[in-house]
């Protein structure tokens, strides 16, 4: 699912929901397991500063629904702005290569994915990208990182993984 709560960006919602689904089924995740939500630059910025303590927007965020402080971490614009939708403790777990999640972890609520398109146009821009599928990037980023991968601790696992998937989805390499 999918929802648009900027303005100053034009995203196209229905391509980007047909490419979730397609990242879904690639990482066996079930269907509204994963929420995606544009937002703006100040939004983001002031995400980035509570949770990553991080000054100025970035271009995706991920909010897993089966961290230890999910009641806490889970930003109050972004909750109020997404239909309800149950949440597990156990929602993910990691494991290598494309088999990502346990069946628990497919078939649960995986969490939500914050992503800034003004922030993304420009990384596109810087990039060479097409605005499209640097957002198709950020969305596959973000699902990775709700299985439970951290590029920032691992030893590039996720990176891997990513890259391994960017070229099995068309995206481009990393």
């Amino acid at each position: 699912m999918i929802f648009n709560r900027q303005a100053a960006v034009r995203v196209p919602i229905p391509e980007l929901e047909r490419f979730l689904t397609r990242v879904r089924r690639k990482l066996r995740v079930s269907a509204g397991a994963v929420t995606v939500c544009f937002v703006t630059n100040a939004q983001m910025a002031r995400w980035n500063k509570d949770f990553r303590a991080k000054r100025g927007p970035t271009d995706v965020l991920s909010f897993p629904a089966d961290d230890a402080t999910a009641g806490e971490a889970r930003p109050v614009a972004l909750e109020r702005s997404l239909s309800p939708k149950p949440a597990s403790r156990n929602a993910r777990k990691r494991a290598s290569g494309i088999s990502v999640a346990s069946s628990i972890a497919r078939t649960s609520y995986l969490g939500d994915i914050a992503i800034a398109p003004a922030v993304a146009c420009a990384n596109a821009r810087r990039f060479g990208r097409t605005f499209a599928n640097e957002l198709r990037i950020l969305i596959l980023h973000g699902v990775i990182h709700l299985l439970g991968y951290d590029h920032e601790t691992d030893h590039g696992e996720m990176d891997r993984l990513e890259e391994s998937l960017r070229r099995s989805l068309g995206l481009e390499q990393l």
